[in-house]
């Protein structure tokens, strides 16, 4: 089953008949919400807020963990994360779709990004993090209604919630990233150790702020405004994706804990063996 997390400025789905309301805790806390389970142009599917509605979560006081558990617990085994994105590069114009397919990760350790620890070893691969398969789908969902996306491109995630300095952003783009945010990681990550095959659909906002011109900085004004103005197209390209056949997630996403798991189940707890289940669906 396919589920879509929506950033800020999309909390529901419009048009998904909602069969069911989950608002259950997790071994992990609370989720950012309730999860939607229904059905879009006839396809099964669950729906969560990242930042809660209204918003209501800063970026790093999203309980990430949660969230990717609840909707693998939901039946989830893809993952397609809508986010606002700033641009760090010429090419990527506000208002344009974005795919990034490499994560640099620039947070600063205080979100909680991964479910291991604490008794259960594990360590996964994330060399490729997103699903190639999700992301190609994607795309060709998006030419079919006409709409561009960028792909191959590299997100760099930051802790926020203040928008960037100028000499972070030179940094960043000299690092070889075209993209920052402040959602995808640790999410990418998580939905890979929960063997979730992801992609992210980002909408460019804003240049950052690594242009001359003050006018084209970000604010957070310009930001919300040019993503209300994009999430047309980016929920045109999820109904086309969602009126075609899905891909089947790559093997090694839906095997990634075979190997990962150093600890014996032996030496778990009954509560560790349960959620390690889960994740193991």
């Amino acid at each position: 089953m396919l589920a879509i997390v929506g950033g800020s400025g999309l909390y529901e789905l419009a048009g998904l008949h909602i069969e069911q309301r989950i608002d259950e805790p997790t071994p992990f806390g609370e989720a950012s919400g309730e999860v939607s389970i229904g059905t879009l142009h006839g396809r099964r599917l669950a729906f969560l807020a990242r930042h809660g509605k209204g918003p209501r979560l800063l970026p790093h006081e999203v309980n990430y963990r949660a969230n990717v558990f609840a909707l693998k617990r939901a039946g989830a085994t893809m993952l397609l994360s809508v986010s606002a994105v700033g641009s760090l590069a010429h090419r990527l114009a506000p208002g344009d779709l974005a795919m990034p397919e490499q994560y640099f990760d620039w947070t600063r350790g205080t979100r909680e990004r991964t479910f291991f620890g604490r008794g259960v070893a594990a360590h996964i691969s994330t060399a490729k993090p997103v699903s190639g398969r999700l992301v190609g789908a994607v795309q060709a969902a998006a030419q079919r209604v006409g709409v561009p996306v960028h792909r191959g491109l590299t997100y760099a995630c930051v802790e926020g919630p203040r928008l960037g300095t100028q000499a972070e952003s030179f940094f960043m783009r000299q690092a070889g990233c075209h993209l920052v945010g402040m959602t995808n990681v640790p999410e990418a990550f998580l939905a890979r150790e929960a063997q979730i095959a992801y992609a992210t659909m980002a909408v460019v906002t804003d240049y950052d702020c690594w242009l001359d011109d003050p006018g084209q900085h970000a604010s957070v004004a310009a930001i919300f405004e040019r993503y209300a103005q994009s999430l047309g197209q980016a929920r045109r390209v999820i109904d086309a994706l969602l009126l075609s056949p899905l891909p089947e997630p790559e093997p090694e996403i839906r095997t990634a804990l075979a190997d990962a798991v150093m600890t014996p189940d032996t030496a778990l707890t009954a509560q560790q063996r349960d959620w390690l289940a889960v994740l193991r669906r």
